[in-house]
């Protein structure tokens, strides 16, 4: 067991990026107002993250819009409120998650919007 122990070995760039991330960590620890710093950032990152999935979501919306519109008015109409459900419920996530009522809610919701995605996706790949 020990034995392929002997033979780890780290090479210098990653030592080098974890000593870059424990003198981050430290700086936040340290410094006066270091956790509003890192909140900023962290709250940047998201906004970068968010700002991505949309800029996705637009991509694959323009590359596959003539399949969305060959579904039909009331498969899109239910696509569209199964991903609009699906949404607002995972940014809600941690309200609904503080009552057990809103842990089976955030259940059911989440279910019924996979369920009806999955259902305009088998349908249109019936024919």
């Amino acid at each position: 067991m020990f034995r392929s122990l002997r033979n780890f070995s780290i090479s210098r760039e990653a030592l080098r990026n974890i000593a870059i991330v424990m003198a981050i960590a430290a700086l936040v620890a340290v410094i006066p107002g270091g956790g509003t710093g890192a909140t900023v950032a962290l709250q940047a990152v998201y906004l970068v993250f968010l700002a991505t999935l949309g800029w996705f979501a637009a991509l694959m919306y323009r590359q596959h819009r003539t399949s969305l519109y060959a579904l039909g008015e009331r498969r899109r109409a239910l696509l569209y409120v199964a991903v609009a459900v699906a949404v607002v419920v995972l940014t809600g996530t941690t309200r609904m998650w503080q009552t057990s009522a809103g842990q089976v809610l955030w259940l059911v919701l989440l279910g019924a919007a996979v369920y009806a995605a999955a259902a305009v996706f088998w349908s249109a790949r019936k024919y």
